[in-house]
């Protein structure tokens, strides 16, 4: 069974992020899917990543490499995670929060 840190583009350091993001597992990873994860691990960590860590979430779950992923989907990747925040954003005027 795969760990998080034999997916391809994540290593030691990605793999503690997201761990304490509460992503501990590839099935985590896949259920709640790349900018989801993302998100979380933005909140959690304390030295921000870049998106090259989304890249790299979403390279690992297709099997290719961080840059081609940046090369191939970044425009799409990038309107989704503004998609999602400002879905956020929207529950928290709610008071409702968004659940992971």
């Amino acid at each position: 069974m795969k760990t998080l840190k034999d997916l391809q583009g994540l290593g030691p350091m990605s793999e503690k992020m997201l761990k304490d993001a509460g992503v501990d597992s590839v099935e985590t990873l896949r259920s709640l899917g790349a900018i989801r994860v993302f998100i979380q691990v933005r909140k959690t960590s304390k030295n921000k990543p870049s998106l090259n860590l989304l890249y790299a979430l979403v390279g690992a779950l297709e099997g290719e490499h961080w840059l081609t992923i940046a090369k191939q989907q970044k425009s799409q990747l990038i309107m989704q995670l503004d998609g999602f925040q400002e879905l956020e954003k929207l529950f928290e005027k709610e008071h409702k929060p968004l659940q992971f």
